[in-house]
């Protein structure tokens, strides 16, 4: 049965660093209690990820990075939402970053900006200066399973860990679900 800790083999973050991207290992100590593992890097996309280690998509959180301008002032942030789920992008984050315009930040850019690869991008080591934008229903969601900063591994963490970071916000962000 599908769970967060898929049948994969989850060891304490803090032993292994080497595994995670350089932000990541420095930013460990945020989440004291966070777990990693290895994964094939082909399968890190989140439906792939689930499919293939037996990881429930409502234990799984995605990590979407985007940029907004009102006038000279830039914004950026991580937003997360469970897997199961759809950010409001345009609506409630663009007016909660009161930005006129925001888009999702180029791969380029993100890997430029985090230090991170894109497919593995996290809130854990982020810059100082970003926002972290949590779903109440991550938040609220116990163990998830985000990105590691690289395609080669994924972290195991409380989503109550991640409204706890630095910079992290808890709100509404996902699109209410249709029956």
């Amino acid at each position: 049965m599908p769970s967060a800790r898929g049948n994969l083999a989850w060891h304490l973050l803090a032993d292994h660093l080497d595994l995670v991207a350089e932000p990541v290992a420095a930013a460990a100590q945020l989440v004291p209690l966070a777990e990693v593992t290895e994964i094939d890097a082909e399968l890190a996309d989140t439906a792939a990820f689930c499919t293939a280690y037996d990881v429930a998509p409502e234990a799984s959180a995605n990590c979407v990075v985007v940029e907004g301008r009102r006038a000279e002032r830039t914004v950026r942030a991580a937003v997360m939402v469970l897997a199961i789920d759809r950010a409001d992008i345009n609506k409630v984050v663009r007016k909660h970053l009161d930005v006129r315009k925001l888009s999702f930040m180029s791969q380029e850019a993100a890997q430029e900006l985090t230090g991170m690869r894109q497919g593995g991008i996290t809130p854990v080591g982020l810059p100082e200066d970003w926002l972290i934008l949590v779903d109440d229903a991550v938040a609220a969601a116990g163990p998830v399973v985000i990105g590691a900063g690289v395609r080669g591994a994924k972290l195991l963490v409380d989503g109550a860990a991640l409204a706890a970071l630095p910079n992290a916000e808890v709100l509404s962000l996902h699109v209410p679900r249709t029956a």
